[in-house]
């Protein structure tokens, strides 16, 4: 799905932004109101290049969940990309008319990008669930635990991030021939 998203974008006017709106949900597990309001200041290092992180500042964050996620590299990729058809000032997802796109707007974006291509049941949140979900697969690959997953997400409780793990019956047959 990602890749069918990512193509499709790719042949749009705005293929640099829709690119980074993407990876900003599938990459970071950000929430529609994080992509709206992330600035420049929240992505750039101070030598005025994409940094190593990313800085979800508690101002557009829900329930003041701000945090400092680790850049993925394809959205730091993405993010270049975009920072040099930009001024690297003021909204990172800007309207068609300049200014920042609103929570709302993401939402229908999402909408109308997962009608185009025929994905049923996707909404803006389903990046940020794949995000969890596969964050939490991979904890134990790398060390980490579901509070690690918890952090990267903003949630103030772990038992919010389960709601968000989808179950694969698939693994859980593997896992239970381990044992």
């Amino acid at each position: 799905m990602l890749q069918a998203m990512l193509s499709h974008v790719a042949r749009g006017q705005h293929a640099a932004r829709d690119r980074v709106i993407i990876r900003l949900s599938v990459k970071a597990g950000l929430r529609a109101c994080e992509i709206a309001g992330l600035d420049w200041s929240m992505v750039l290092g101070p030598n005025g290049k994409v940094g190593a992180t990313l800085d979800v500042r508690t101002a557009i964050a829900k329930g003041n969940s701000g945090r400092r996620l680790p850049m993925h590299p394809e959205l730091g990729r993405a993010l270049r990309r975009l920072v040099r058809e930009t001024d690297g000032c003021g909204p990172v997802v800007r309207s068609t008319r300049g200014g920042a796109m609103r929570a709302n707007s993401i939402v229908n974006w999402f909408v109308r990008l997962y009608a185009t291509l025929g994905f049923e049941g996707c909404s803006s949140h389903s990046g940020r669930r794949s995000f969890i979900t596969s964050a939490a697969r991979n904890v134990a690959k790398v060390g980490c635990s579901l509070r690690d997953v918890q952090v990267l997400a903003g949630h103030r409780s772990i038992e919010t991030t389960q709601l968000y793990i989808d179950r694969d019956s698939n693994a859980q047959r593997r896992l239970m021939a381990l044992i």
